[in-house]
């Protein structure tokens, strides 16, 4: 396939994705089954954020300054869980560059990677010959593998021989000035609560303004106290405000997530930590002191940092080359093609 013609495949993709057909949003909405945090509302989201990058200008001007090549090479690629089709850019990147994919999928997955890549095929049926999935990576020439800071290391060990990306833990850090509007809390409320925390672009930490009144905050999130009824998350915000409470820690408290002043930039399930702030230029030293931990940060400050800045609400859509880790994938590829 010539790279217009994988262009044209994935745009395709992208408009079947938007109007799914009735199989595919069964498929959709049976993900919860076998994953409850694969809500059928979170599942849309990443299906829908993943669609509107894939039109043929957006891919054409993507790709425009790498060849159009092809290559026998196969990519090893171990894929996380934790949201929905969260491995799918690094898929994209693999295929359109005119590599082969061996794929391991998460236990999590539900499924849901395994029927977009059918659906692609279904598109353009030269894509199943360089498609595999694997339970276990063999016989591969270079390797994209995302994990915990953990399992990292293995693989470091049995991968780290071959070309490779390995990308551990990272999380988000907004930055509030206590000027926004209630529709930008709100955003900043997406960011922090969709998928459930679960993400890497997922807020897990606040930067305010010392004398902030946590109040504003609170209520530009209200909207989102639904999440209070999903069982495991309400399970782990019952956890960890018990703990706070025995342990007599200061924290605030809106019913449904909790707010706790912490140095650690991850945060558990439904708690967010917050530090106080003096001046921007302490903001901005902070982050990029801690750019290595940090996925993106999310604020309406025009701040002059060395980690991928986005509006509040807008953490959770990243375009075709927000890459993962500040690694451009596409480049990877190309300098071992």
């Amino acid at each position: 396939m010539t790279k217009e013609q994988r262009i044209h495949a994935f745009a395709e993709l992208g408009k079947q994705l938007l109007n799914p057909s009735s199989e595919f949003s069964e498929i959709m909405t049976r993900a919860e089954t076998r994953n409850s945090w694969y809500t059928v509302s979170n599942v849309q989201n990443a299906v829908t954020a993943i669609a509107n990058n894939l039109t043929t200008e957006q891919l054409s001007n993507w790709l425009a300054p790498y060849p159009d090549i092809t290559t026998d090479k196969t990519v090893g690629m171990v894929l996380a869980g934790n949201i929905p089709l969260v491995g799918f850019n690094d898929i994209l990147c693999v295929l359109i560059a005119g590599f082969k994919a061996q794929i391991k999928v998460s236990s999590d997955d539900a499924g849901l990677t395994s029927a977009v890549l059918q659906l692609l095929i279904t598109i353009e049926p030269r894509f199943s010959d360089a498609i595999h999935i694997a339970e276990r990576l063999s016989d591969f020439d270079l390797v994209i593998a995302t994990g915990s800071d953990n399992s990292s290391r293995y693989f470091e060990y049995y991968f780290g021989k071959k070309p490779h990306i390995i990308r551990k833990n990272r999380n988000s850090v907004a930055v509030i000035s206590g000027s926004e509007t209630k529709e930008q809390l709100e955003g900043l409320g997406h960011d922090i609560f969709d998928y459930f925390g679960l993400g890497c672009r997922s807020v897990s930490k606040i930067l305010i303004p010392k004398d902030y009144d946590v109040a504003h905050l609170f209520e530009g999130i209200a909207s989102f106290e639904a999440i209070q009824h999903h069982n495991k998350y309400v399970n782990n915000y019952d956890y960890n405000k018990s703990l706070y409470l025995i342990n007599r820690d200061k924290h605030y408290d809106n019913g449904f997530v909790l707010l706790k002043q912490d140095t650690r930039t991850a945060s558990p399930l439904a708690v967010v930590f917050y530090e106080e702030y003096d001046n921007i230029a302490d903001v901005e030293n902070y982050l990029n002191k801690h750019a290595e931990q940090i996925q993106c940060v999310t604020s309406a400050l025009d701040l002059q940092v060395n980690v991928p800045l986005f509006a509040l609400g807008d953490s959770q859509c990243p375009a075709l080359d927000d890459y993962a880790d500040g690694v451009n994938t596409l480049e990877f590829l190309f300098a071992n093609a």
